[in-house]
């Protein structure tokens, strides 16, 4: 199966959103980028996993833009935020995203590299 790398995101400003792309650029990992502030169904999508328009969304999809597996759900009204949930992770902080990159194998070692 080919796995692709999908990154819900907006299509302004947001830091975290920043960082997450700093660290897929720093490792090299291709990605697919969808604007849920451009794409009701992607806005649907976010909602339905996080519970929230949490931004950015990383999923590990085989394409069509949906987790490979069902997320692990969270209790309602948890924020989910940096919490692996299988192949989906809500805003990450930059170790949170690294280790579940490393994990779904797009990165193969730690890159000590800070901005």
């Amino acid at each position: 199966m080919s796995r692709t790398l999908f990154l819900y995101s907006r299509s302004f400003g947001c830091p975290m959103v920043t960082l997450a792309q700093r660290v897929l650029a720093d490792y090299g990992v291709p990605y697919r980028e969808i604007h849920i502030d451009r794409d009701p169904q992607a806005r649907q999508r976010v909602l339905g996993w996080t519970g929230f328009l949490s931004v950015p969304t990383l999923v590990v999809s085989d394409g069509d833009g949906q987790p490979i597996t069902p997320p692990t759900p969270l209790p309602p009204g948890v924020s989910p935020r940096g919490i692996d949930r299988g192949a989906l992770i809500t805003e990450p902080d930059r170790d949170q995203l690294v280790r579940w990159l490393q994990r779904h194998r797009f990165v193969d070692e730690i890159v000590t590299n800070e901005h």
